[in-house]
Order: C-alpha cells, then sequence, then structure tokens
C-alpha cells in the first residue's frame, strides 16, 4: 500500500546548525580532581626531594650570580669566565667565613652543657610560679578525689655506628652536584631557556612565554640578591652590635652569621632567632644586660623588616603575611631549613607568573 507524500521533501530538511566550538564551555575539573593532583604533587616533591632541591638550590645561587655576571659581561669578560669568577668567587667567600665560624662553633658546642647547667638556677626561678600553679592544681585534683600519677615517657634510641658513613659521602655528593648545578645555570641557563621557548608552536605563546619568562629572572633574580645584600647588612651589623656588647668577634660573627641566615625565613626565622638569642644572653651576660642581645635583634629585624625592606623593593614584590606563613608551613613540612629558605623565592615567582598570565591577576593580587 503506498504510503502518503510528506508535506516537504527530504531535500528540504535542513539540519540545525552546529554551535561553534568557541561556545561549547570548556569542561572543568572537579575540586576532588584539584584535591588529588594538589596531593599527588605534594608526594612527589617530598618524595623525590633528594633530586628537587639540588636543582632549586642551583637555581636560586645562580639568580644571585646573575646581575653580577652581567656587569661582567658589560666589561668584555665572557660568559663563561664571568660565571666561573662568580663562582669561585662565592666559595672562597663562603669558606673564609666558614673558617672563621667553625672555632667558635665548636668551641660553643662544647661549652653548652657547662653552660645550660649554670642556667638552670635561672631557669628554675623563671618557671617557678608556674610550679607552683601546677603543685596547687594537683592540690586540689586529690582534694576532689582524683589521683594523678606521673606519665613516664620511655624514650629508645638505636645509635647506628655506620650512620656516619653512610651520611657524609651523600653529604659531599649533594654539595658537589649544587656546585656544578650552579655553575651549568649560570653559563647554558639563557640556551637552555631559548631551545624549550624554540618547542613552542605559535609564534604569539612564544612571545608571551618570552616576555614573562625575562621578566621573572630579572624581578627574581633583583629580589634574590636585594635579599641578600640585606641580609649580609643586618648579619653584620647584628655582629657588630655583641661585640660592643662584650662578646668576642668570633663569636659574634657565628651569630650574626646566624641572623642573617634565619632573615631568609620571614616571621619563622626571627622567631627562632629571638628565642637563641634570649638563651646566650642569659648565659652571657647577667641582670638586665641578658636582655639585650634578645632586644637588639628585635629592634634590628623590626627596622628591616617594617622599613628597609619595603623602601628597597617597594610594594610590587611584597607577600601577604598569612600567605608567607602559609608557605613557610608548606615548603618547611616538605623540605625541612632548605624548604624554609627557598619558600619565599619561589612564592614571589609565582605571584610573577600569575600577574603575567591573562585571567589570572586576580589569584596574583590574592597574595599581596
Amino acid at each position: 500500500m503506498p504510503l502518503p507524500a510528506s508535506d516537504s521533501s527530504a531535500s528540504d530538511i535542513v539540519p540545525d546548525p552546529i554551535p561553534p566550538e568557541s561556545n561549547t564551555p570548556r569542561p572543568r575539573s572537579s575540586v576532588a580532581a584539584l584535591v588529588i593532583a594538589t596531593i599527588a604533587v605534594g608526594t612527589v616533591l617530598w618524595a623525590a626531594q633528594e633530586l628537587i632541591l639540588p636543582v632549586l638550590l642551583s637555581m636560586f645561587f645562580a639568580l644571585i650570580g646573575n646581575p653580577i655576571i652581567r656587569v661582567l659581561q658589560r666589561l668584555w669578560l665572557p660568559r663563561f669566565a664571568a660565571a666561573l669568577l662568580v663562582l669561585v668567587g662565592g666559595l672562597v667567600l663562603a669558606g673564609a667565613l666558614g673558617n672563621q665560624l667553625v672555632e667558635p662553633a665548636g668551641e660553643w658546642v662544647r661549652q653548652a652543657p657547662r653552660e645550660l647547667k649554670a642556667l638552670a638556677p635561672k631557669l628554675r626561678e623563671m618557671v617557678k610560679p608556674m610550679q607552683d600553679a601546677n603543685r596547687a592544681a594537683e592540690s586540689f585534683a586529690r582534694a576532689a578525689g582524683g589521683e594523678s600519677k606521673p606519665v613516664q615517657v620511655v624514650r629508645t634510641e638505636v645509635n647506628d655506628p655506620y650512620r656516619a658513613l653512610t651520611t657524609t659521602p651523600r653529604l659531599l655528593a649533594s654539595i658537589l652536584a649544587v656546585v656544578l648545578l650552579t655553575f651549568f645555570f649560570m653559563v647554558y641557563g639563557e640556551n637552555l631557556q631559548r631551545n624549550a621557548i624554540a618547542l613552542l608552536h605559535s609564534r604569539q605563546q612564544k612571545k608571551l612565554t618570552v616576555e614573562i619568562l625575562q621578566s621573572i629572572e630579572m624581578e627574581l633574580s633583583r629580589y634574590v640578591l636585594t635579599i641578600s645584600l640585606i641580609n649580609v647588612v643586618v648579619g653584620l651589623v647584628f655582629a657588630i652590635a655583641l661585640n660592643l656588647l662584650g662578646l668576642p668577634l668570633p663569636e659574634a660573627l657565628l651569630w650574626g652569621t646566624m641572623a642573617a641566615l634565619l632573615n631568609y625565613a620571614p616571621y619563622v626565622g626571627p622567631l627562632v632567632g629571638i628565642a637563641v638569642m634570649l638563651l646566650i644572653g642569659l648565659t652571657e651576660f647577667d641582670g638586665l644586660t641578658a636582655l639585650a642581645p634578645a632586644g637588639l635583634y628585635l629592634a634590628l629585624h623590626t627596622l628591616e623588616g617594617q622599613i628597609v625592606t619595603p623602601i628597597v623593593l617597594g610594594r610590587r614584590m611584597r607577600l601577604s603575611p598569612l600567605v608567607l606563613i602559609l608557605g613557610l608551613m608548606v615548603f618547611g613540612a616538605l623540605w625541612g631549613i632548605t624548604g624554609l629558605l627557598l619558600a619565599v623565592p619561589l612564592l614571589v615567582c609565582v605571584k610573577l607568573v600569575l600577574e603575567r598570565t591573562e585571567g589570572m591577576d586576580g589569584w596574583a593580587r590574592l597574595l599581596e
């Protein structure tokens, strides 16, 4: 039986237009996927720290040396020779400083038990009110029918006589790797960057990547070098102040070096430095003079952190105190002392990348 004719022929049927690809929404990752990716990245950073930390430290030192290398290149010195001169000069300065600090550091370590034993009466006087309050609380607990039993802590320690034999070669290998990588980053860093950019396909991507990398390299190297010079000045001024208080010059240089290194970790480093200086003051001086080292350290750090550094660097390189604390906690938990040293440069690098990436400037303002 023939089918009835339709009102329109098949040729008149026009399919709906396919929306252009630009109008289709991009798929977004779920929150769970982002959390899992963050945990995975953190686990890799922690597990591969023996491989990652030498690379990051060498890049950190190369950033410090790059401005000096540029100055030497303007004096018609080849980059290879300039990098070698900067590296050898840095190693000589570090060796000379270490040679000056080894003797007072060893002497302080040998005298530390005796000094702490002499400090015990002063500490007992300081904690006496808390002990009295504790005894009063125990008396109230017994009167109420409670029974307080002292908690015994059992410590076990395994002394491995071969631990030093296995740790020392690894430490020396890590130091040698950092030195060699620093030299290679100084000499071949620009060529490596140029070859990596050549892998990009679009000319616009290459131009944008070059601008981002150049601005990050210049501003981050300026930041690292400026902070390093400020920390060196802080350490020297603090060492001179301790020497004027009566400490011998080698010991004063030891604590000045400690102050300079701790200043790389904002908030956390100065807190540790104040605690150490309070301990040193109680062991070396009597009366109110015992508070002088900690007071000088606090005053010097306040002057540097609130006046000198903001004036020299400006607001562009400043980070939120909350972001700094969180960054120090995260990198300190991942990489220990080295993580505290690298936390601020890494956060500054992230901020600079976000500022120059389209659509991410809001996240950069969030870090300020």
